[in-house]
């Protein structure tokens, strides 16, 4: 694989030691290399003024700019570089009270620290092609408190969902359920391009960014309820 078509990683982490290892392991791939490391939020925004990445693993607790406030920054508007990179938060369980504001931020998925090295490395290929975020079972228990925080919050809205055709919906729901796209194309009988293309049009009529925010939006429509995950 060229090294244009490499995945391009940041990490971003107030610990030295973190980031080498997480360096280590992403380095030791044929399809992604790390192209920035910053100890903090700040430090973070200044590097991707001028080095595209593509992936960012960002810690949530960092001095002078946590995750959050550098999440909600690099996703609010178009980087210098012209590459809008997806964020993948680093928490604990202890951490889960910061998922929901991860989420409003921008962040497209969710990896705890002490997740095992091929956890990590699959996390960031599928928030790469933009596939399911839910997989691991540790993003679907997040995923599950952000949903019912969403619900929560606010009256469900089946108005949401009325730009989407019907078909789309049936997607929406599967995708909600925390199915890939190869589960939804062989539950449905339809090749998985097809799928790629409906989850592409429900992004844009949703506005939704990635896997989670369609998620949360379902779950606010009341298309699904919390423990839907499969």
């Amino acid at each position: 694989m060229t090294e244009v078509s490499k995945i391009r990683v940041g990490l971003v982490d107030d610990q030295a030691l973190v980031r080498t290892g997480f360096a280590m392991v992403i380095d030791s791939q044929d399809d992604m290399k790390v192209v920035l490391e910053a100890s903090n939020g700040k430090i973070a925004l200044e590097r991707l003024t001028v080095v595209p990445a593509d992936v960012i693993l960002m810690d949530i607790r960092m001095p002078v700019m946590d995750g959050l406030e550098a999440t909600a920054t690099i996703t609010s508007k178009p980087l210098p570089t012209g590459v809008s990179p997806k964020i993948l938060i680093l928490t604990t369980f202890e951490e889960e009270e910061y998922i929901m504001g991860a989420v409003q931020a921008g962040a497209s998925g969710f990896l705890v620290k002490d997740a095992p090295p091929d956890q990590m490395l699959e996390a960031i290929r599928t928030i790469h092609r933009g596939d399911a975020v839910i997989g691991p079972s540790s993003t679907k228990k997040l995923v599950e408190k952000l949903a019912k925080e969403a619900t929560a919050m606010r009256a469900t809205d089946p108005h949401i969902l009325d730009g989407l055709t019907e078909r789309e919906i049936e997607v929406l729901k599967l995708v909600a359920q925390g199915l890939t796209n190869g589960e939804i194309a062989k539950t449905l009988t339809v090749a998985e391009a097809t799928i790629k293309t409906h989850i592409g049009h429900i992004f844009y009529k949703l506005g939704a960014r990635d896997r989670v925010q369609a998620v949360v939006l379902a779950y606010e429509a009341g298309l699904v309820r919390p423990g839907d995950l499969t």
